[in-house]
C-alpha cells in the first residue's frame, strides 16, 4: 500500500489533482477539508464545532481532524493506495500520523509538494469561490488569513517529511494536464 501526502498552501490544486490520481491509481483520497465540509452540512456535532473556524479562515481543531484521519484509516485498509490531501497540516499531526501508521505496519511514503506563486493562489480561489460559492474562497481577507495561517502553521510540515527524505517539491504551475504528468512521474517512482 502507498500512502501519499498531496501538500500545497490553499488553492494550489491538491483537490484537482488528487481526483485524477484517484482515477489513474486507485488509491482512496482523504481530503479533510471536504470531510469537515460534509460535517458541517449534516450538521453533525463536530461540524457544529468547526464551522465558525472555517468561516473565519482558520484550520479545524487538530484533535477532530486526527480522529477522522484515524477512522478513515480504519475502515480503508484493503486498498492499493491512499492519497492524503490537505493532511498533515502541522508537525504535530504528523507526528501523530507516523504514529498512527506505524500501528498498521505502514508509513507515509512521500509528500508531493504543489509549489505555487501566493499571487496566483489568491486569483484561483476568488475565481472557485465565485464558480462554487464557497464562503473561504469569496473573501481575498479571508482567502489572504488562510495563507498565512498556512505559512505559519503548515509549511513546516514540508520540512518534517524533508528531514525523512520523503518531501518532492513539484512545480504547481501550469495546465491541470500539466502538473499531473508531474505529479504522476513522481508517484511511479514509488512502484
Amino acid at each position: 500500500m502507498k500512502n501519499i501526502v498531496l501538500f500545497g498552501p490553499p488553492g494550489a490544486g491538491k483537490g484537482t489533482q488528487a481526483v485524477k490520481l484517484v482515477e489513474k491509481y486507485g488509491f482512496n483520497h482523504i481530503s479533510t477539508g471536504q470531510v469537515i465540509r460534509n460535517e458541517i452540512e449534516a450538521k453533525t456535532e463536530a461540524g457544529k464545532k468547526v464551522e465558525g473556524c472555517i468561516a473565519r479562515g482558520e484550520f479545524a481543531p487538530d484533535d477532530l481532524v486526527l480522529e477522522i484521519v484515524k477512522h478513515f484509516m480504519a475502515t480503508h485498509r484493503d486498498v492499493e493506495g491512499s492519497i492524503f490531501d490537505g493532511f498533515p497540516r502541522n508537525t504535530y499531526q504528523a507526528e501523530q500520523f507516523d504514529e498512527l501508521m506505524a500501528e498498521w505496519d505502514s508509513e507515509v511514503d512521500v509528500m508531493l509538494s504543489l509549489e505555487v506563486p501566493e499571487e496566483e493562489l489568491i486569483e484561483r480561489l476568488l475565481l472557485r469561490g465565485k464558480e462554487s460559492g464557497r464562503a473561504d474562497d469569496a473573501s481575498e481577507e479571508v482567502i489572504r488569513n488562510r495563507i498565512r495561517i498556512y505559512n505559519e502553521q503548515t509549511a513546516a510540515v514540508a520540512d518534517y517529511y524533508a528531514a525523512q527524505g520523503k518531501h518532492v517539491a513539484v512545480d504547481g504551475v501550469g495546465s491541470v494536464d500539466e502538473i499531473f504528468a508531474r505529479l504522476c512521474a513522481e508517484v511511479d517512482k514509488l512502484k
